[in-house]
């Protein structure tokens, strides 16, 4: 059993969107890290009355001077003391700006004594080939890569923030690779990547005993002294549903992780968290904190598609048999399609409150330990 002790006790500055309903953003990361023993102080870049996939929703967006002036008012109590960052979402870049303005003010309090500031930026920009903030966004974030410890690009958004098509597992390394030495970035976790098949990216052994076909992989790095990747790779099952939320449990389940990881590898006061440069890919902190917040996610995902599973066929069940009383017509078609997209959608809701007991102890960890990742190089394979 995994004891919230082992999570030393952390201080987490959370900035990030906030639904009133639902498992999204701050709403979920606060939660994640509050379960496993960190301190989180939120500031919400948007306040909505749900996610937006529900396509009906309250709310509006904060501005710069909102979120400036919040953590004005923390400085000002003195409540400003925080040892890591997450910082998510952001409507504008304008918004993207000021989380980096305060991003780097920590970090140059902390400039003398290293290790005593971590800051996690997960660069919401797009997914699947389609950009979803404005595109003057994507120039801000890749000036705040020098700052940030860790990103969680998912790999279109590596794709805009390394201007590295990824194809496959080489021009992947290349991606990680032009982070790593052009922007100076630590650690890198690309949280989803779909390759074609190849002799050297099909999932281990492991992977084929779990009980899903679909699969994708979560590939990190650390950067040795000289700022050339170290690759670990986790294939994960794929659930057959939508959820959102889920890249927001990752980061924050990461938050927690890391600092126990490194806390255990004793690089927690060391600048970045960084290994020594002989400390292979799937032996670094980064992967074996990845690998416990895989076992976890996997756990509350595999749940939550079993609710949404029982919900549905719920939901299927009691339109048949109230078919005949419902309206007819275009408008009544309309409205029935409305509420159904409405129920489904909140089936789909991570249960992550139902299954605490697996984010603070991640069940069949072994199923996700992490491996090397093997490179083709001119028609030979070379494993990092």
């Amino acid at each position: 059993m995994v004891e919230l002790h082992d999570v030393p006790e952390t201080h987490v500055l959370a900035i990030a969107s906030h639904v009133t309903s639902g498992y999204v953003g701050n709403t979920m990361a606060t939660f994640c890290m509050q379960t496993l023993g960190c301190e989180v102080s939120a500031i919400h870049t948007v306040n909505y009355s749900n996610h937006v996939g529900y396509r009906r929703f309250k709310g509006r967006k904060s501005n710069p001077e909102e979120i400036a002036d919040l953590y004005a008012g923390l400085k000002d109590a003195r409540l400003d003391k925080f040892d890591m960052m997450l910082s998510g979402y952001c409507p504008s870049a304008a918004v993207v700006e000021q989380v980096g303005k305060i991003a780097r003010e920590l970090r140059t309090r902390a400039s003398t004594k290293p290790g005593s500031f971590f800051w996690v930026l997960d660069p919401v920009m797009g997914d699947n080939g389609r950009i979803y903030v404005a595109e003057d966004t994507v120039p801000v974030y890749k000036s705040l890569l020098k700052d940030a410890d860790l990103i969680l690009p998912n790999q279109f958004e590596a794709e805009l923030l390394s201007e590295v098509r990824i194809h496959d597992l080489a021009t992947m390394k290349q991606a990680i690779a032009k982070i790593h030495q052009a922007h100076k970035t630590p650690h890198v976790i690309i949280t989803s990547i779909r390759l074609p098949p190849t002799a050297v990216n099909t999932p281990t052994t492991a992977d084929e005993d779990l009980s899903t076909t679909a699969k994708l992989s979560i590939i990190g790095s650390t950067a040795t002294s000289d700022m050339k990747p170290r690759l670990f790779r986790i294939t994960v099952p794929v659930m057959p549903v939508f959820f959102s939320g889920t890249g927001d449990m990752f980061a924050s389940l990461m938050v927690s992780r890391l600092r126990q990881a490194a806390t255990a590898a004793d690089v927690v006061n060391k600048a970045n968290w960084r290994s020594p440069d002989e400390v292979a890919g799937p032996d670094l902190p980064l992967a074996k904190a990845t690998e416990k917040v895989l076992a976890s996610m996997h756990a509350v995902l595999k749940d939550t598609a079993r609710y949404y599973g029982e919900a549905t066929d719920s939901l299927e069940r009691r339109r048949q048999s109230t078919q005949l009383n419902e309206g007819t017509g275009a408008e009544a078609h309309e409205e029935q399609d409305a509420v159904r997209h409405l129920q489904v959608t909140r089936a789909a809701e991570v249960r992550v409150v139902r299954n605490v007991g697996a984010l603070r102890d991640p069940p069949d960890a072994t199923e996700f330990q992490a491996q090397p990742v093997a490179v083709e190089v001119e028609g030979e394979v070379a494993s990092e």
